[in-house]
Parts: C-alpha cells; structure tokens; sequence
C-alpha cells in the first residue's frame, strides 16, 4: 500500500524553535544551507525507516509553507503591507503586496528537489502551495481581479513544477487548504488554476486540502463547522473530472464523512488515517483500522495512507512515532485487504 506524508515536519532544534510554526532560522549563510541539508537527510531517512513508499524534504528548506516560494517572485513588495482577511475573513493579518507583475527570478526548489532524489530510491513528493490559496495569503495591489493573479501566479508554479520533475520528481502537490474555504471558487477557477499550474508534467501531480491547523482562528473556525464537514462535497465532484491524479482528505479524529470518498472515483485519494492535531501517537492497529474503514468508499489499491495535514508544529519525538505508526499501519492494513 502505498504510503505518503502531506508535507512537513519538525525543524530539528539546531535548524529552528521546536514546536513552533513559522519559527526563524537558527543559523545563516552556508551554515544554514547545510544545516538545511542535514534536517532534510534525516528526515529523508525517517521516512525511509518508517516504511513509507514516498517521501519528501519535510519543507526543510523554507519557514512558510507559502512565503518559502513568494520570497523568490519579483513584483511583490515585502515592505507594502495590507491588512487582509484570510480564509474567508477567518482572521485578518497584514500581508505583503503584489505591485507589479509577478515573475519567477530563478529556479527554487529545484536544488532541493534534486538534494532528496540523489538520497533516496523510493519515490519523491515535492510541495508547492496551490495558487488559489497563494492569492489568499498575498494582496492584489495590481492586477484587480483574484481570477487573474492566480493564473499569473499558476504560470510561475508551473515554470517550477517542471523543474522539479526535471530534477527527479516523482509527484509534484500542490497544497489549496483554501478550497475548504471557498468552495464555490474551488470548483471553478480553483480547479482551472491548478491545470494550470501543471500542464506539460509527466509525473503525478496532487492537490493537499486540509481545514488548516496551528492557528487559534482555525481551530475556532472547525468547532462551528457541525457534526459533519462536508466542504469537500462541493468540489470533489470537479477535483473528479480535472486530470490531478491523487487528492486528499482529512479522516483520522475528523468529522469528514467517509462516504465523500465517493465523489473521488477515478482518484488516488490520500486519506489522513494520521491525527496530526494530537501528541498521542497512534498504534499501528489504530491506523490499519482506519484504512480498512476507508477501504469500504475506497478500493484499496487508490488508496495512499497519509497524515491529515503537516507534522511541523509537533515535538520531533512524536513525528518520528507517527511516520512509524503510518508506516507499520498500513503494512498491517495490506495484509488484510
């Protein structure tokens, strides 16, 4: 069965603040590009112990799982800051400021990419924040229409998703936990955005959605949601009919009904049978026993046994017991389907 995480992991102490989101570097210059280097080769190695069939760098390589990339675009100006409503107005920030056209100055992640395929023999996930939830977390002080910022934005992503399949890619994800908050948008322009985004690839390509994490706003937010969170069922539908070949789902400790897996027939679909919002680390039964519980929306062979969402806020400790637990459950869970 195949196995994956949705994207991050913790920095190592000696890279950034444990337990923190977002936390600053700890070091600079070559100093922090191999400290970078380091985190991500244990990581890799974490991964690999663990069983899992696809890893990925962790998002050692960045702080912000969107800035990692706007920090490298010309036309955004870091100094021109608006105050802006995030995720449907769930929170109000300020946030740097598109003044111009953008444009991708240089390759990104491609070095990253290349670093973790020449360390590995399994197959490689690389992150990318999707665009509609890039224009979700930048101001549009240019183009005037948020339809318009995500192509260009779409553009730029795509420019760099073939180079990450070029350095050895196996899947290319782009991360929209947007979607859950304006799904109207989602199935329309959300959808078209991230063609888009990854036209021309050969390689898979998939799209994280998740009800966000690690913020107060968000889990306020998911408490007033009801007995079930069915935001998916407006755009899986669509997600269903696009050419994205694996989509993802919360399900460990969720209140996303099972049955919305249906809406994702002709999909590989990245179930979260891992709770990332808790220290308590599962066992192995307990993960074997949601995947067997998705297993009757899903066949088992589309299905890939996932994380809900990144593991970057949590002690190192207990990611390491979780990418284990991931691993062994779904070995476990195999076995019996």
């Amino acid at each position: 069965m195949d196995t994956a995480i949705a994207g991050s992991l913790p920095k190592p102490a000696w890279l950034a603040e444990p337990e923190k989101l977002w936390a600053a570097w700890r070091q600079e210059g070559e100093e922090l590009a191999q400290a970078k280097r380091d985190a991500a080769l244990i990581w890799i190695k974490e991964q690999e112990d663990s069983g899992l069939s696809t890893v990925c760098d962790g998002e050692q390589f960045r702080i912000h799982f969107v800035h990692g990339i706007l920090e490298h675009i010309d036309g955004i100006d870091w100094n021109v800051k608006t105050k802006m409503g995030i995720r449907a107005d769930r929170y109000v920030v300020d946030v740097p400021t598109v003044t111009a056209p953008v444009a991708r100055k240089y390759s990104i992640h491609k070095a990253e990419a290349g670093y973790v395929r020449s360390h590995t023999d399994r197959k490689v996930k690389c992150t990318m924040p999707g665009p509609m939830t890039i224009c979700d977390t930048i101001a549009d002080g240019h183009y005037g229409s948020r339809v318009e910022m995500a192509m260009a934005f779409a553009d730029i992503l795509n420019q760099e998703a073939l180079e990450l399949e070029a350095a050895g890619a196996d899947i290319v994800q782009f991360d929209e936990p947007a979607f859950n908050a304006f799904t109207e948008e989602a199935a329309g322009w959300g959808i078209e955005a991230l063609e888009r985004a990854k036209r021309g690839l050969k390689c898979k390509t998939a799209v994280h959605i998740c009800y966000g994490y690690g913020i107060e706003a968000n889990i306020e937010w998911k408490k007033s949601l009801g007995d079930q969170w069915r935001q998916y069922e407006a755009f899986f539908p669509a997600l269903n009919k696009s050419s994205i070949d694996q989509v993802s789902l919360e399900f460990a400790n969720s209140r996303v009904p099972g049955e919305l897996m249906r809406l994702l027939p002709d999909k590989q679909v990245m179930v979260g049978v891992i709770d990332v919002a808790t220290n308590e680390i599962e066992t192995a039964e307990e993960v074997a026993s949601r995947i067997r519980a998705a297993s009757e929306f899903v066949d088992p062979d589309r299905i890939i046994a996932c994380t809900n969402c990144g593991l970057a806020p949590l002690p190192r400790s207990v990611a390491v017991g979780k990418l284990r637990a991931l691993g062994a459950g779904a070995a476990l869970a195999a076995k019996s389907l």
